[in-house]
């Protein structure tokens, strides 16, 4: 068995590295998520990316097809002045978890939206049962109101790959990296 998980692994780490052929599976397994988020970090090309370090850009991966693009300052509320959302391609967290996404499903699951309606689209699943592969969201969850602000992909012991803020570029964290985390979430395709 885990020599099968780790061929698994590899073989998504080389579809992604390799930008082949679309990876076609009808529900990927956790560590195909994972895997691909990975691989996005370390600077490997797909697709669109030439390869290379990703920055954080504020609306970035919200274009019609998932993956790096151009974002947008209207909203900016960050550090790094005057906003550089609209003259660089890259991607912010949502925009991160949809294009991972996209590829571990072969298809847009996330959707355009935001942290707001990534979220919506899952079912939270308890800290203690958190699978690497699963969405960590950041924010206030309650039965009639979703504001979140942020969203990483979880990779196990305690750690997310994810777009952080402007001035960064995709890369791995603790989840306590920010201090108001509102729970852990699957998707259920």
């Amino acid at each position: 068995m885990a020599r099968a998980a780790r061929l698994a692994v590899l073989m998504a780490v080389l579809a992604v590295a390799t930008a082949s052929a679309p990876l076609f599976v009808p529900a990927p397994e956790p560590n195909r998520v994972v895997a691909i988020a990975l691989a996005i970090e370390s600077g490997q090309k797909h697709g669109r990316w030439k390869g290379g370090e990703i920055p954080y850009v504020w609306g970035g991966g919200h274009a019609e097809r998932p993956g790096p693009s151009l974002g947008t300052c209207l909203g900016y509320r960050g550090s790094v002045r005057p906003c550089p959302a609209a003259t660089t391609r890259g991607l912010d967290c949502s925009g991160f978890a949809r294009w991972v996404y996209q590829l571990a499903f072969n298809k847009d699951v996330l959707g355009r939206g935001n942290t707001n309606d990534h979220v919506r689209r899952m079912r939270r699943v308890p800290a203690a049962k958190a699978k690497p592969g699963d969405l960590v969201f950041y924010g206030k969850i309650r039965k009639r109101t979703v504001k979140t602000h942020h969203v990483g992909v979880y990779i196990g012991d305690g750690k997310m790959v994810n777009a952080l803020r402007t001035g960064t570029t995709i890369r791995t964290d603790h989840v306590t990296a920010l201090p108001d985390l509102a729970g852990y979430y699957r998707y259920q395709g």
